[in-house]
């Protein structure tokens, strides 16, 4: 496959998923023929929301786009994936942590604007920090289910685990009595609302055993922004097969819907290489791992008791090792790519 590059300088940051513009109103307000967001990887959300469009005379831009978060302001960070659900664009943290640990509160959070917002002064973001409640309830959807998954390491739940559970007693944190020794640290890459109205969340890690990544299917998402918010539930655990190369870990980066209703992905490395990780010093065999376009469907029922995905093989992207972000639009792939300081648009 043959990949054209459209380079953009936003305030010296890398970027996180791909998602395109649904809001005619909102290309109309700039010009543009088609559009996509993507969130920064450093800073609180309402800081974070950029849009990537091409305008109509060709040329691309990229548009840094001011919002507010109220009280919420200033009290997240980590912001990965990015989903569409009725008419609403969802941003969902990563509910990890640096990469030495431990994990971090400001990362367990969902917020979401109306995209037609965007097309005029800054986009209110309502902003929901779940305090590890998403966290309880992904863990135990993952140990009621028949997968095996791989142990996290003595180092990772040190780090991960047994300090954040040690910091939250010592402050007298709420929130720790929703962690558990035995827990696995999430890390929330990629997520796609599906017609059922569910969340399916792709992570980065855990992985399973033979290092097949992982989606966990959530119900209520909505629901916590509502008048009397409630809090979502994890449904069910699924392992992507066949698309893993022997001997590699490979967790999502992206997820994508396609026009004939199933998904689109790209999986790829655990953690990047040489930034100090914790999970690599324990899994030395998820980093050096480039990434993979995926497609896959959904089973048809919750009643068959399917837990494992087939997936497909659409493209090896080698020799990137850190594409972020996936669309399928008007019969192309786009992607982005985390790149040093740079927001980097790969065009097919």
């Amino acid at each position: 496959m043959t990949l054209r590059l459209v380079e953009f300088v936003v305030a010296g940051n890398e970027a996180s998923d791909l998602l395109p513009v649904r809001s005619a109103a909102l290309l109309r307000a700039y010009g543009a023929r088609r559009g996509f967001w993507t969130v920064l990887d450093e800073g609180p959300v309402e800081r974070c929301l950029v849009l990537l469009l091409q305008l109509d005379d060709g040329e691309w831009t990229a548009r840094h786009v001011g919002a507010d978060a109220g009280e919420e302001n200033g009290r997240t960070e980590d912001g990965e994936a990015l989903a569409h659900h009725d008419g609403w664009v969802y941003v969902f943290g990563s509910h990890f942590g640096s990469k030495a640990g431990p994990l971090r509160p400001r990362r367990a959070f969902v917020a979401r604007f109306r995209e037609d917002d965007a097309a005029a002064g800054p986009v209110p973001v309502q902003v929901v920090r779940n305090s590890f409640r998403l966290h309880r309830a992904v863990n135990d959807a993952l140990a009621a289910s028949p997968l095996t998954l791989l142990p996290p390491g003595e180092r990772v739940r040190e780090r991960f685990i047994v300090e954040t559970l040690a910091r939250g007693t010592a402050r007298e944190k709420k929130w720790v009595s929703r962690l558990a020794p035995d827990d696995l640290p999430l890390n929330v890459e990629a997520a796609v609302f599906t017609p059922a109205g569910t969340v399916l969340l792709g992570l980065r890690f855990p992985v399973t055993e033979a290092g097949e990544p992982l989606l966990v299917e959530v119900a209520g998402v909505p629901e916590m922004f509502t008048a009397e918010p409630t809090w979502p539930r994890a449904l069910r655990a699924y392992a992507l097969t066949g698309v893993t190369p022997p001997g590699e870990l490979t967790g999502f980066r992206a997820i994508t819907p396609t026009s004939d209703g199933g998904y689109a992905a790209v999986i790829g490395s655990i953690d990047a290489l040489g930034k100090g990780s914790v999970l690599l010093d324990d899994h030395p065999g998820g980093g050096d791992v480039t990434s993979r376009h995926v497609r896959f469907r959904l089973p048809g029922g919750a009643s068959n008791g399917a837990y494992r995905l087939v997936g497909e093989s659409v493209a090896n992207l080698a020799p990137f090792h850190h594409v972020e972000g996936l669309a399928e639009l008007d019969g192309r792939p786009f992607y982005v790519t985390d790149e040093d300081h740079r927001v980097a648009l790969w065009v097919g």
